[in-house]
């Protein structure tokens, strides 16, 4: 058994499915979650502190023994925040994990990036395309990889796993995917533009095992993946698909990506006098626009995902309480 490992971001959605698995796994015998807020699902076996990556993180939280390190945390929200905010969280986060790592003899650590360093794109891009972020968040994600590979880099022996999510949705996801099956439910749905925007995606689970195969794949020292389900499924194939499972109305009609922007300026007023209600040009544009990736570098591995689209969205529906999709 390795001695322990520790999840900084490992309240948020993604980590707390990464520490439930951590903790079915018995490989460890202490897993640590480390994170500003209280866990979206309290998780036996985990051990919850609270920190904030921002500030100097102290190496008495590993106490005296090296970890196998996952950094999930970061804001990420997009458009939701002022820029300098991703960049303050996610690069000064990315230098004081790395610290920690030095601090603590830690060889082994595992990052979420994310497929915005890649910037919008309608033609299919892999790990070999060249960055083009075009938000703040995609950029600082792209310069925390850097600090990584730097921390790597510095000395033998140590280990880096970089992983690009697409979008990521399952149970205590409550971001795009749920908000869409709120829509759907309510037959408010409009598709923005088009149906065929692609919208790659990923259910939460097999990105978890992604995680750890990968990671025990990676001989070379630092390995570099998308995330994904090889099929890149449009805005419509995942509208059918919440409406095979739940059994909600395929949505109809298509306005324009004009009238959609007139649509929310009364609401970008709203904004402008301190009542936030997230709807705004910006947001419709990251509708409008594909993600259309390729998790190449993963399949090629010989990585075996456990869903689909469908078969996710039926598993997420039953793991639910208070209603669909929670």
């Amino acid at each position: 058994m390795s001695p322990q490992a520790i999840i900084f971001g490992g309240a948020g959605f993604i980590g707390t499915h990464l520490a439930a698995r951590l903790v079915a796994s018995n490989q460890y015998n202490r897993v640590v979650s480390v994170d500003i807020g209280k866990p979206r699902a309290t998780i036996a076996g985990v051990e919850y502190l609270q920190h904030d990556v921002r500030e100097p993180i102290d190496p008495n939280i590993a106490k005296g023994a090296p970890a196998d390190i996952f950094n999930l945390a970061a804001i990420h929200v997009t458009p939701g925040h002022p820029d300098g905010d991703y960049y303050y969280t996610n690069i000064l986060g990315a230098v004081n994990v790395c610290k920690f790592a030095n601090e603590t003899g830690s060889q082994n650590v595992v990052f979420t990036s994310s497929i915005s360093i890649y910037g919008p794109s309608e033609e299919a891009l892999d790990e070999d395309a060249t960055p083009a972020p075009v938000s703040a968040y995609g950029r600082s994600k792209l310069s925390a990889e850097k600090i990584k590979l730097l921390w790597q880099s510095e000395a033998a022996g140590r280990k880096l796993t970089i992983v690009r999510p697409a979008v990521i949705y399952g149970l205590y996801e409550r971001g795009n995917f749920t908000r869409l099956s709120r829509m759907m439910e309510r037959n408010a749905f409009i598709y923005p533009g088009r149906t065929d925007t692609i919208k790659s995606c990923g259910y939460v689970k097999d990105l978890v095992s992604s995680m750890l195969y990968m990671s025990d794949c990676n001989t070379t020292g630092v390995s570099t993946y998308n995330f994904c389900f090889e099929h890149r499924y449009t805005i419509n194939e995942i509208c059918t698909g919440f409406s095979r499972v739940a059994g909600y109305s395929q949505p109809r009609l298509t306005i324009p990506v004009w009238s959609m922007n007139l649509a929310v300026l009364p609401f970008e007023a709203l904004h402008a006098v301190g009542i936030k209600t997230g709807i705004n040009r910006d947001r419709v544009k990251k509708l409008w626009f594909s993600t259309n990736i390729l998790p190449k570098r993963l399949v090629a591995s010989g990585f075996r995902f456990s869903y689909d689209l469908e078969s996710s969205l039926a598993e997420w529906k039953r793991e639910s309480g208070v209603k669909d999709f929670d």
